[in-house]
């Protein structure tokens, strides 16, 4: 899943059993070559787990300067709003915190429902947001963001990385 800053969930593939990597998820999604081929703009923000693009952020996994560290906090602040889009889905649709016991088929029916009735939930209020982001506890996050070094960073998304550290952090 993709959600952007209010919690709205802009991009949803349920097709793949849990047990798969988020990453294998993530090469083989329609969005994903969406931004390969350049019909997508903008950024993403990921964990470790996720390979370094220039669409798609990942922390330093060992940061060397302050401006790192902050960029590492940043993310992690920002990261956390999936989260808690997991968290607030699980409330208010118990099916989905207990587990579907029903066909994988089935199962992806209900899960994308959820989503649907969550971001109409959103849009018209129903849905009310009371996490607080200033009371997250950042580095029980970072230590989470960083705990899977198996990937090779891409040029391009050091290059970007650092840009963007240097110039905002």
């Amino acid at each position: 899943m993709v959600c952007d800053p209010n919690f709205r969930i802009t991009s949803l593939y349920a097709g793949w059993p849990g047990s798969c990597h988020d990453s294998r998820i993530w090469r083989t999604s329609s969005l994903c070559q969406k931004f390969e081929t350049g019909m997508c703009d903008g950024i993403l923000l990921g964990d470790s787990g996720y390979p370094l693009t220039k669409y798609l952020m990942t922390p330093y996994l060992a940061p060397r300067t302050v401006s790192e560290e902050r960029f590492n906090a940043s993310l992690c602040r920002t990261m956390v709003l999936i989260e808690q889009t997991f968290g607030i889905l699980k409330r208010k649709f118990q099916a989905l915190h207990f587990g579907l016991r029903t066909s994988s088929e089935q199962a992806i029916t209900y899960i994308v429902a959820c989503v649907t009735l969550h971001n109409i939930g959103i849009e018209r209020g129903d849905i009310f947001i009371q996490e607080d982001c200033a009371d997250i506890d950042v580095w029980h996050c970072l230590q989470q963001a960083i705990q899977d070094p198996g990937h090779q960073d891409r040029r391009d998304g050091v290059l970007k990385r650092t840009a963007i550290t240097n110039g905002f952090f």
